[in-house]
């Protein structure tokens, strides 16, 4: 298979109760505009063969499983998805250092090797969820203490809201990666995020990624929809 050259920042979140329609949805757009994200609903239902097909037309694939559990249990996982050929996986920060780091050594072993981001607070929860699950402090407050966890446990960068980017990019290294999720295109709809911004100014915040999902899979043309985000934010 040829090595597709993409620079994209832009990563389409498939989320789907089958598979044909986001197969249909593949095959409209351009690997070498985008990249692909798949989480658990995806991954459980239709598996690891999914995850390879996709692979094998060229799309980097970020594999959103959030792993979180015993380190060996997280550093094993890793290694399994890292054998699918995917881009990305993650895991989260609160599972620790030695679950961090654990995932990070089994990694570095293999001649595969997929960036390992660390999902630090979700999108979806506000200042009353976070206190009501025993986070002490704001939403922005853990963002940044996970943040510097996760970078002193070799993590490669974290997943983080686009409202808290900049705070990160200002105590991490230029070279740690900010995947944000919660991006929504002018007059897009909310959804169930809370904390959300439009593309252009994820990027201004430091953003390196942006996960998209809605405002192009469900657009009539989402082809167009790529690339009219793409041209917002002044790729074309």
């Amino acid at each position: 298979m040829a090595i597709i050259e993409n620079s994209s920042r832009i990563i389409v979140a498939l989320d789907f109760p089958s598979a044909e329609p986001a197969l249909d949805l593949v095959s409209a757009l351009d690997p070498t505009l985008c990249r692909l994200k798949v989480g658990k609903e995806m991954f459980t239902r239709f598996g690891p063969s999914f995850v390879e097909k996709l692979v094998g037309k060229g799309f980097d694939v970020f594999l959103d499983l959030k792993f979180h559990d015993i380190p060996n249990t997280v550093a094993a996982a890793c290694a399994a998805a890292a054998d699918l050929g995917v881009w990305m996986i993650n895991l989260h920060a609160s599972g620790g250092r030695r679950m961090m780091e654990a995932a990070r050594d089994r990694l570095d072993s293999l001649s595969h090797r997929p960036h390992l981001i660390a999902v630090t607070i979700l999108t979806s929860l506000g200042q009353e969820d976070i206190a009501e699950a025993g986070f002490a402090g704001t939403p922005a407050e853990n963002v940044i203490r996970l943040a510097k966890l996760a970078e002193s446990s070799g993590m490669d960068g974290i997943v983080c809201s686009p409202l808290e980017a900049r705070d990160v990019r200002s105590v991490v290294n230029s070279d740690f990666l900010l995947v944000t999720p919660g991006v929504r295109p002018n007059q897009a709809a909310l959804g169930d995020q809370l904390r959300v911004m439009t593309p252009s100014d994820a990027l201004k915040n430091g953003a390196d990624y942006l996960v998209i999902g809605r405002p192009i899979t469900a657009a009539p043309d989402p082809l167009q929809s790529l690339q009219d985000i793409l041209t917002e934010i002044g790729i074309k």
